[in-house]
């Protein structure tokens, strides 16, 4: 991942366990005053939401802790992550330009291509002309790489 991903990992993991703890904290002190928690259904919402936030909290802290931030090296001679690539499918016969990024910063329709995408992981490594091919649901797809920037 950029560094700019692992940042904006470790803001949510703040916001997460800062104030979004102190307001589910809340909401379950206000349920439980309002009386018997068998029949409470605002108690056993806020403790299944709390349940989904420690979660989301240990797989951020996971995330943060084996990250490895890897930032392009600028070099065009090869596809690499950050860059930005155009191919010709020979199969579809149709021209795709993608910047290939992190999986979180990953928005296709957008022309971002994550980078642990079986496209993308096809064609790290190749340079301009090299034909690849990439197994889709759709059969194996052949693609011409035409410019690297």
């Amino acid at each position: 991942m950029t560094a700019e991903d692992l940042e904006s990992l470790r803001s949510e993991l703040v916001e997460l366990e800062g104030s979004a703890r102190r307001e589910i904290a809340s909401r379950i002190k206000t349920a439980r005053e309002w009386g018997d928690l068998k029949e409470n259904a605002e108690y056993h919402a806020a403790k299944e939401e709390q349940g989904h936030l420690e979660t989301r909290i240990i797989r951020l802290r996971d995330q943060v802790q084996n990250a490895v931030v890897v930032e392009p090296t600028g070099s065009s001679q090869t596809v690499e992550f950050g860059c930005e690539v155009s191919f010709t499918d020979r199969s579809a016969g149709r021209e795709q330009r993608f910047r290939i990024v992190s999986a979180r910063q990953a928005k296709p329709s957008q022309g971002l291509l994550s980078v642990a995408s079986p496209i993308a992981a096809a064609l790290l490594g190749h340079r301009v002309g090299d034909v690849v091919q990439v197994s889709a649901p759709s059969g194996v797809r052949e693609l011409v790489i035409d410019d690297i920037s």
